[in-house]
């Protein structure tokens, strides 16, 4: 039999026969190939918007925008909130997730450029994507679990970024602690 949401039953549990006991069970039931939502999708149900392929070709290869800032539209789908210009600074960055106010969330991409110096040689020029899931303390604990475990269906959406971020604080988010962070992959 099959349901009008794509699965049908497999055939087990149907007799309601269990050991000649007249004990009913539910029928077990698989999903049929090809109705499965394509798009990336976490354990939360929240998709990742089809827009959200474009900004990350710009931000990666054209180097249009220095940040991007998401948010979970209607508890449904992850959307661009705002884009930082190239010459947008770090601070401009902060000032946004902490502009959106103590009980919000939001998911950052930033092109993050730093000096790194290999040992014995001069300072280089580094450059690195990072996403940031900001998630603060105060937030409501229903917020904090929807941005958790919508997280995945973001990073499995944009491939190739260098270093995954969670910040709770200012401090967990600051230039010096992501600095650190991206320093830590770094050869020496």
């Amino acid at each position: 039999m099959t349901h009008a949401s794509g699965e049908r039953d497999a055939g087990i549990g149907q007799t309601g026969e269990i050991d000649g006991g007249a004990r009913r069970s539910r029928p077990i039931r698989e999903l049929v190939e090809g109705t499965w939502p394509m798009r990336a999708c976490g354990a939360s149900g929240v998709k990742v918007s089809d827009e959200i392929h474009k900004a990350y070709t710009d931000i990666k290869k054209s180097k249009k925008y220095r940040y991007i800032i998401f948010h979970i539209k209607d508890d449904k789908e992850i959307c661009i909130e705002t884009y930082g210009d190239r010459d947008a600074t770090y601070d401009d960055y902060l000032q946004h997730l902490s502009n959106v106010g103590p009980e919000q969330c939001r998911y950052g991409l930033y092109d993050f450029e730093y000096e790194h110096a290999c040992q014995g040689t001069s300072d280089t020029k580094k450059q690195k994507l990072f996403l940031m899931s900001w998630c603060p303390d105060t937030a409501k604990i229903k917020k904090k679990m929807l941005y958790s475990s919508s997280f995945d269906a973001l990073k499995h959406a944009l491939e190739g970024v260098g270093k995954y971020i969670q910040a709770t604080d200012m401090a967990e988010a600051s230039y010096e602690c992501v600095l650190e962070k991206c320093r830590s992959t770094d050869r020496s």
